[in-house]
C-alpha cells in the first residue's frame, strides 16, 4: 500500500527545492508531467491512480500557490502531451486552446484529470510554446519540450516519488558573445 501523505510531502519538497534553484517569479509557468502508474512501481499508463495523482497535486499546488507560480499539467501521449492550464494562464501566455477533456483511463492521465477537476477555470492547450520556466517530471513523462530553451537539469534531494524517478529542470538564458564574454552568475 502506498503512503499518500508521504507522496504529497515528497512532491512538495521536490518542487520547493526546484523553485529555490530556479528563482522563478510570481506569474511564471511551471510544468508537471506525472505518471501515477510509475509512482506505484508499474509501467507508465498501466495502473492509473487518481488517489496518487491527487496527493501529488496537493503537494505541488501548495508550494506553487504560495509563490504565485502558474501550473501547467501535462497530459499523456494519447492527448499528444497537451496541457491543462487555467483559462487566465492561457490568455496571459497567448496559448491556443484545444478541445479535449482529460480522462484517467482513456486519454489524459490521472494527474491532468486531477488538475482539470481542481482548477477554477481549466482549459486544454496544445503547447506551452516553450514558455515554462521550470518543471518536474515524475515517472519519465518527458517535459523538456515545454521549457524555454536552454533547459538545465536540477538535482533535488528527492530522487523518487513512490517508485517513480524524479527529474527536475529549469531554464536559463542563452549564452551569447563567445569566449570574451562575461556572464551574470545569477543567471547561470
Amino acid at each position: 500500500m502506498v503512503d499518500l501523505k508521504e507522496i504529497e510531502d515528497q512532491s512538495a519538497q521536490a518542487v520547493s527545492e526546484l523553485l529555490e534553484v530556479s528563482r522563478l517569479e510570481k506569474g511564471d509557468l511551471f510544468v508537471v508531467g506525472c505518471s501515477s502508474s510509475e509512482v506505484l512501481g508499474e509501467k507508465i499508463g498501466t495502473h492509473t491512480s487518481l488517489d496518487v495523482a491527487e496527493a501529488i497535486y496537493r503537494g505541488i499546488v501548495s508550494v506553487l500557490k504560495m509563490r504565485g507560480i502558474r501550473l501547467a499539467a501535462q497530459c499523456c501521449e494519447h492527448l499528444n502531451r497537451a496541457l491543462v492550464v487555467e483559462r487566465e494562464t492561457c490568455r496571459a501566455f497567448s496559448l491556443e486552446q484545444v478541445n479535449a477533456i482529460p480522462q484517467p483511463d482513456h486519454a489524459g492521465g490521472a494527474f491532468a484529470t486531477t488538475a482539470w477537476k481542481q482548477m477554477k477555470d481549466p482549459v486544454l492547450v496544445e503547447s506551452l510554446e516553450q514558455k515554462a520556466s521550470a518543471g518536474i517530471d515524475i515517472g519519465q513523462t518527458l517535459i523538456g519540450m515545454h521549457i524555454h530553451p536552454v533547459v538545465v537539469p536540477v538535482r533535488v534531494g528527492i530522487r523518487k516519488i513512490g517508485e517513480a524517478v524524479v527529474t527536475c529542470a529549469r531554464r536559463r538564458p542563452k549564452y551569447v558573445g563567445g569566449q570574451r564574454a562575461i556572464y551574470d552568475e545569477r543567471l547561470m
